[in-house]
């Protein structure tokens, strides 16, 4: 039982971690779509790092300041410039994948060969995931802090009334979704693949989006539909070690299409922060 239990979780954290954090975020009235972004530039700073040093744990630090770093910039400009969530987070991703793709090879040459690096040991990781499941929900619902970010995420103008400031309250939310997304591009390199390659998150980072609208933007909900995610990625090991002569492609493809059943069936009739991706200008 526990080791099915530390399967299931090992590979449902990468969605799982960018997913609660990502809950943060979209309470706040921001849908990050460079998610898939940030986590790729994590993993391949986490890689970097834990190559040069070889040390895990400061691979994870730095893939998870790079999340950060990543998800303030995509803040800047949809927080205090009020551009476009969509647009920007899109151009996130293409950045993300031209910034890592390049100095991948810089540093590595064109070689197709994988890059070894120290793993991080899994179980401290997985265990702060399922810890941050209660930790997100009583952040969000039980303190001064949550209430706030839930109120700009609704009705940003009456929370500015209030004396709220709604720029820096959903920049903040960003930036703890960056830190999440960032440790899960750092596990998913260091933990899971002990390498790096370009495009390796392969739309994890939707998924955990459409992850969030399944768990109706509960921190316990969205684990438990990461965990679905963990259990599908998982089954083509399983299926594999039993001989079953079934196409793997068909177990890759499984997490992707659940997820856009979810957002195709799933998200209709969902209540979502009533100000969810509207940029917000202060009235002059």
């Amino acid at each position: 039982m526990i080791p099915l239990l530390f399967t299931l979780l090992h590979y449902a954290a990468p969605v799982g971690l960018a997913s609660i954090g990502e809950t943060v975020g979209q309470k706040s009235g921001v849908i990050n779509i460079g998610l898939e972004g940030s986590m790729l530039v994590a993993a391949f700073f986490g890689m970097l790092v834990s190559f040069a040093t070889k040390n895990p744990w400061l691979g994870l630090l730095a893939a998870t300041g790079a999340g950060v770093g990543m998800n303030l910039i995509f803040g800047w400009f949809t927080i205090f410039l009020g551009t476009d969530q969509v647009v920007v987070g899109a151009a996130m991703n293409l950045f993300a994948l031209g910034l890592t793709g390049t100095l991948y090879r810089a540093k590595f040459g064109q070689t197709a060969t994988l890059i070894d690096v120290p793993k991080a040991p899994a179980t401290p990781v997985l265990v702060f995931m399922v810890a941050s499941v209660a930790a997100i929900w009583f952040l969000l619902y039980r303190t001064k802090w949550g209430l706030a970010a839930r109120s700009v995420g609704e009705y940003p103008k009456a929370a500015e009334a209030a004396g709220l400031s709604v720029h820096k309250l959903r920049l903040t939310a960003v930036a703890i979704g960056g830190a999440f997304a960032g440790l899960a591009g750092g596990y998913l390199a260091l933990a899971i693949s002990g390498s790096f390659q370009e495009g390796m998150t392969s739309g994890r980072g939707f998924v955990a989006i459409a992850m969030v609208t399944f768990g109706r933007w509960r921190p316990q909900f969205v684990f438990l539909a990461a965990l679905l995610i963990g259990l599908l990625e998982s089954l083509q090991f399983k299926f594999q070690s039993f001989g079953w002569h079934v196409p793997f492609q068909l177990f890759i493809a499984l997490p992707y299409i659940v997820a856009l059943l979810v957002l195709v069936i799933v998200g209709k009739g969902t209540v979502a922060p009533g100000s969810l991706a509207q940029p917000y200008r202060r009235e002059k």
